[in-house]
């Protein structure tokens, strides 16, 4: 169980602190409580902007900094140039982490700051590079030192009345798209253009994965029949987005989904040796 105390004195040990603000529930609960704990002269929230971060998200993260009054910063991160984050392989994540650890720097030596991510103890059991890359640019994860999982984040996050504590998980949008296939300002734009127009249809808890010309929505199991009784206007809509093809996954919404390819390619390899 995660220890609100231990937090705390976790993030008083590193006294300032430069906090990667994506505004997800991680992220928001780490930003709030070190704001909480150090005053805002001893803290700094940044969000990284670039393409593959969604105008919904950052409009949310210009929100939470004004309801919460935190010193907040927006730096702009140079991964879409990098032709190793363009390929898109497994280590996609990392080259993104790098860029933010590139990007937040100048601000830390500046402030004589730590940086701190919202990774959370259930974050560790998955395939995370970027995590790999924050740590060998020396970021700290309180969250982890403190022992909290996603659940107790959402549990400490509504009992301190924080309205990110159910706030559906997020990433970002090259997320959307399979290792392998190429990362541009188009596709971006495409599952950005999508995922807003089901947005606006009323579903929260999405992703719509990019397959070429065809979209594949991920909903929770609960919203399937949804989907399916309102199928006209989501087709419609994802299809002004440029898919030709509109699916929609029988399996429900699955954070990670695309890492299981990873897993069945490395089950392959263990079996073919």
């Amino acid at each position: 169980m995660g220890d609100l105390a231990v937090l705390r004195t976790r993030l008083e040990q590193l006294d300032r602190v430069i906090v990667a603000f994506s505004g997800g529930a991680d992220s928001a609960f780490l930003a709030w409580v070190a704001h909480d704990t150090l005053g805002p002269d001893r803290v700094t929230a940044v969000t990284a902007v670039s393409p593959s971060l969604a105008g919904f998200e950052h409009d949310d993260c210009a929100a939470l900094a004004a309801e919460w009054d935190l010193r907040w910063v927006e730096v702009p991160t140079t991964e879409m140039l990098d032709a190793a984050y363009q390929r898109n392989d497994a280590d996609r994540c990392f080259h993104c982490k790098d860029a933010l650890m590139e990007a937040v720097a100048p601000l830390a030596d500046a402030e004589g700051a730590a940086v701190v991510l919202g990774v959370n103890v259930d974050d560790l059991g998955d395939h995370r590079p970027g995590q790999r890359a924050a740590g060998e640019r020396g970021a700290s994860f309180p969250l982890v030192d403190a022992g909290f999982t996603k659940a107790d984040v959402r549990a400490v996050s509504r009992r301190l009345g924080l309205r990110t504590w159910d706030k559906p998980a997020a990433a970002c949008l090259a997320s959307r798209v399979p290792y392998g296939t190429t990362v541009t300002m188009g596709v971006l734009a495409s599952v950005e253009q999508a995922e807003t127009a089901l947005r606006r249809l009323g579903f929260v808890d999405l992703r719509v994965r990019h397959y070429g010309d065809l979209a594949r929505i991920e909903v929770p199991v609960a919203d399937l029949e949804r989907v399916v009784a309102g199928r006209s206007e989501i087709v419609d809509a994802v299809g002004a987005a440029g898919y030709t093809y509109v699916t929609l996954d029988l399996e429900g919404l699955r954070s990670g989904n695309l890492n299981q390819a990873l897993d069945r390619g490395a089950r392959g390899s263990t079996s073919g040796s």
